[in-house]
């Protein structure tokens, strides 16, 4: 027919095209949720090539703006990332995929090793193949840090921003104090000259913020979000077998308050679940947190681990869902207006003073990463010539990683 209606079985050409990018959505972050080991810095470097230099989804800019945003708002500051450029590509359905799809292969196979771990009691864990993963991906860190930092110290003032940022970190300083101090900071010197207009600056732009907000919100379904998390903070009896109920909250309440994502979660889950609850020992609590840390994805997949512990698959599906929840939730309120920030000169300058700040946490946690991930000349000479390859040569940082793997095992296996 050619009346100009489409034809049956045929979607709608607006149709098409959306479904087109939920799936170019699913294909990406299965794939980095797949191969992102390192944690933090090292997922924010691979989505960086991808949606930066490959896809072009986002300017550098919008990306840092991204990143800085994820940063001050709890939860896993990589799986925010991906649930926000979802949200940019494919509005809110693309929120929902992209975050699913990057922490998928992260709980299915930890939920793997936490099967075998209940069988057997033993973990069997590929030490030369994560020996030769982590300098390759210290590689990748350092080139994305590169990139990132040209286009965050735009003056002499933001560079040196970054740089008391960085010493700060390595002086014990909470790195939420940083970023919100950095931009503080930044904001009010970077606005001095005008500051006699800031009420006018500050206030101008609030009404469209607020309309655009909440024209978002009342499409968004997940309004009893609140009321959850206030009634997973109650104290509950000290119990040994928990219900599938107290393992949601529990989780919930994690993933609600946590600041710092992995780095800090061992402190969170020592205290709830070995101390208060008495659900784990500690022991099982520390092979729980290393599992998270040897698998790809976010490291907060550790509660996929301990869910299964405590209450099998079941338990592992309600963990995961719980403590994940919170992030949706958090980009979904901050996405809609995050870019409209901009219009406001103080907001810019804060955001400009934030992002500073992160590039410089990043460097922090990567100078200690490669602390722990180069020791030996083996490791030095990946990491050296994963540097070399990524610098010469327009490759995928996947495959650079996937080389240090096997990197690691053949020279494990010649020593």
């Amino acid at each position: 027919m050619s009346d100009g209606h489409t034809r049956a079985g045929e979607l709608p050409p607006h149709t098409r095209t959306s479904l087109a990018r939920l799936l170019e959505l699913a294909a990406l972050f299965l794939k980095l949720g797949t191969i992102s080991f390192g944690g933090p810095a090292a997922h924010t470097a691979l989505m960086e090539v991808e949606v930066v230099h490959k896809r072009q989804w986002l300017t550098r800019q919008q990306f840092l703006d991204m990143l800085g945003a994820a940063n001050l708002i709890p939860g896993p500051t990589s799986t925010e990332l991906a649930i926000n450029v979802g949200f940019v590509r494919a509005s809110w359905a693309g929120l929902c995929v992209a975050g699913a799809s990057f922490i998928l292969p992260a709980a299915l196979i930890t939920a793997a090793f936490a099967w075998v771990y209940v069988r057997f009691g033993a973990l069997t864990q590929a030490v030369s193949v994560l020996g030769g993963i982590k300098p390759a991906v210290i590689a990748v860190i350092a080139i994305a840090i590169w990139r990132l930092g040209k286009t965050a110290t735009r003056d002499a003032a933001l560079a040196a921003l970054g740089g008391l940022s960085l010493a700060a970190f390595f002086l014990g300083v909470n790195p939420i104090a940083i970023l919100f101090g950095g931009g503080m900071l930044g904001m009010l010197l970077r606005r001095a000259a005008s500051f006699r207009q800031a009420g006018a600056v500050l206030l101008s732009p609030v009404h469209p913020w607020l309309t655009t907000w909440t024209s978002h919100w009342r499409t968004f379904s997940w309004r009893t979000m609140g009321a959850a998390v206030a009634v997973s903070a109650a104290t509950v009896p000290v119990v040994t077998k928990p219900s599938l109920c107290r393992i949601a909250l529990f989780f919930l309440k994690v993933g609600a308050v946590l600041y710092g994502g992995g780095y800090v979660l061992l402190a969170f889950l020592e205290q709830g679940l070995v101390h208060q609850h008495a659900w784990l020992t500690r022991q099982q609590l520390l092979d729980a947190v290393a599992i998270g840390q040897f698998t790809p994805g976010p490291v907060l997949s550790t509660a996929t681990f301990i869910g299964y512990i405590l209450g099998g698959v079941p338990g592992a599906a309600v963990a995961t869902l719980a403590i994940f929840l919170p992030s949706f939730f958090y980009v979904a309120l901050l996405a809609p207006v995050l870019f409209r920030l901009r219009q406001s000169a103080w907001m810019a300058a804060f955001l400009d003073s934030v992002n500073v700040c992160a590039v410089a946490l990043m460097a922090g946690v990567a100078v200690k990463l490669a602390v722990d991930a180069l020791r030996g000349w083996p490791a030095w000479v990946i990491a050296l010539s994963a540097l070399g390859v990524l610098l010469r040569w327009k490759v995928n940082p996947a495959w650079v990683v996937a080389g240090g793997g096997v990197a690691g095992f053949l020279m494990a296996a010649i020593r």
